[in-house]
């Protein structure tokens, strides 16, 4: 504040500092002020006061620029980066247009602006400035018919395009959810809220979320289950909630008699966050309603308009594709493993004998595809295994897989041996009886001998070979019995071949899918030589032991399926 003997004292609304600067300043049309040689103002006209939506008081006295001048998103402007302050301070008359001055509510005005030296009497020379706006507001409150969010069209398109690529990047609605709070906070609220429905039109508050700063803060004593929807209920909230429409609140909207649970909660929530404005939309998928997401203001001044709302809408309607997709993802899943818990079975028990599974789905698709494996008691005693590999890595494989299994199943019983007539006559009947293009396959039949001795006879279609390893260690593979894939139709230019070996006491046979040796950027050969020596590494580890940490050190990456059978000799 400047010196009292360096004016004639602060002017009431409407009045300059002395009498002629009154009469002058009331007499410009636009908005004018006067500045001092510091900078402070003056004096400020009507006009002035009505565009800026502030009084006199709030005005005269303070700096010009601190007070008023603005970046374009309403962000304090540095001195150096301000044309008129450079012109102030240069003595000369100038103008400029496209800048933003502070509104009293927090909102910015665009402005044309001409500034140029102001005698004040005596010996004191000023500045006076005059300004115009393009859109002035036609009322104290916020600019009429334009955003409170002070985002530019490209930075509004860039927004939608970064919640678009964010949102449906992820399959996981927990995920979509954190992003979703991390695009708008607090880029366009202090407060986001996000409601979804749930089985059976349950509604949970997923999400109330604040932006301290840097920092999102979660207020989970307002989060959880909701009450359900009303049917006919006008409040903001419960409209969203049946995707009728998008709506404008504030504490006031209920502060009436709740007419459901809801408006109780959303009493709760107004009160419990301060929220002075709120903007409500739904989150509409391709076939329901999934929620609503409320964005609010707290902290920051003036209130959201309906200008604001199709921004919003654009990002719920992002929102909920996303959400849409990650329950659809969860579905299939869920249809998937229970597929899987059917289809994979369980293992005889053979007296004796040891033996453990695992099923790794791949991580980019179903919880089930084209891998199996396989086990049951054949009626002379012996035990049929079978590893195979259906094309494909979704549902349809899985259910080829299974068709295929049951028809090895059935000519294995009635077959029996040797293992390479089975596989002959399943690859017969393949194509007329099921929807496999390719397989590959490997068939084995286990036998004990007369002296208790262990005997494996197989023949492998196309498949990578079993590993045998040994109590000592000495791990090989079973390369013998080697045929064409199944499906080929080249049935009648081949012949299969049985290959038979003993597996020595406290041995352990291994069959596995080529996702166990598989990594991009290396050779088959290369993963067989991993598979190889991780597998004597860990010969003398209990069963179940072993094939975990088979495939945790074999199968590091991940990347495809994988189905393990694993057979332990007595010892």
């Amino acid at each position: 504040m400047p010196e009292k003997g360096h004016s004639k004292g602060p002017a009431r609304a409407g009045e300059a500092s002395t009498g002629s600067s009154a009469g002058a300043l009331e007499s410009i049309q636009s908005g004018a002020y006067v500045v001092d040689k510091a900078g402070r103002m003056l004096a400020v006209n009507a006009a002035a006061l009505r565009l800026l939506g502030r009084s006199a008081g709030d005005m005269v006295g303070q700096d010009a620029h601190e007070l008023l001048h603005r970046g374009a998103h309403g962000q304090p402007l540095a001195a150096a980066q301000c044309g008129m302050r450079q012109a102030f301070h240069g003595g000369r008359t100038a103008q400029g247009d496209q800048e933003f001055f502070a509104r009293g509510d927090g909102s910015v005005l665009s402005v044309s602006w001409l500034l140029t030296p102001y005698e004040l009497g005596g010996q004191e020379t000023g500045t006076l400035v005059i300004f115009h706006s393009p859109d002035p507001p036609q009322s104290a409150g916020h600019t009429a018919g334009r955003p409170a969010v002070p985002l530019t069209e490209v930075e509004r398109l860039a927004l939608l395009a970064e919640t678009t690529t964010r949102l449906t990047s992820t399959l996981d609605a927990d995920e979509a959810v954190r992003r979703l709070t991390d695009l708008v906070l607090p880029r366009l609220a202090d407060w986001v809220v996000i409601d979804l429905i749930v089985e059976r039109d349950e509604v949970w508050r997923k999400a109330v979320v604040r932006a301290d700063g840097s920092a999102l803060q979660h207020r989970t004593d307002l989060e959880g289950p909701m009450p359900p929807v009303p049917e006919e209920s006008p409040m903001p909230l419960s409209r969203a909630l049946r995707g009728v429409a998008s709506t404008l609140a504030g504490p006031e909207t209920y502060r009436g008699a709740p007419d459901s649970g809801i408006a109780v909660e959303q009493r709760r929530l107004f009160e419990a966050t301060g929220i002075h404005s709120a903007a409500i939309v739904p989150l509409r998928g391709a076939r329901d309603v999934l929620g609503a997401l409320t964005l609010g203001r707290s902290t920051t001044p003036g209130d959201y308009t309906d200008p604001d709302i199709p921004l919003f809408e654009d990002i719920g309607r992002r929102a909920a594709l996303a959400l849409d997709n990650a329950r659809l993802f969860q579905r299939q899943r869920a249809v998937a493993e229970t597929m899987q818990k059917y289809l994979l079975p369980q293992m005889p028990q053979v007296q004796g004998l040891e033996m453990a599974v695992r099923y790794l789905p791949a991580p980019d698709a179903s919880q089930v595809g084209g891998d199996w494996y396989d086990a049951f008691t054949l009626p002379d005693g012996a035990i049929a295994l079978a590893i195979g590999d259906v094309v494909g890595h979704d549902l349809e494989a899985a259910a080829g897989m299974a068709q295929m299994r049951n028809i090895l199943r059935a000519y294995a019983w009635s077959q029996q041996h040797p293992a390479s007539r089975v596989v002959t006559h399943l690859d017969e009947a393949i194509q007329p009886l099921t929807d496999v293009t390719m397989a590959t396959l490997v068939f084995a039949r286990l036998a004990q001998s007369a002296d208790n001795a262990w005997q494996l006879t197989w023949t492998n279609a196309g498949h990578p070979p079993p590993l045998l390893v040994t109590r000592e260690g000495l791990a090989n593979y079973l390369t013998d019995g080697h045929g064409l894939l199944l499906g080929t139709g080249l049935r009648q230019h081949t012949t299969r071949a049985d290959a038979t070996a003993q597996l020595p006491p406290g041995s352990t046979l291994i069959l596995y899918t080529d996702g166990l040796i598989e990594t991009p950027g290396s050779s088959l050969d290369d993963g067989m030589e991993r598979l190889r020596q991780h597998a004597a590494a860990l010969a003398h580890r209990p069963l179940t032991s072993f094939t975990d940490e088979l495939l945790r050190r074999a199968h590091p990456t991940g990347h495809d399926d994988v189905a393990l059978l694993a057979v332990r000799t007595p010892r």
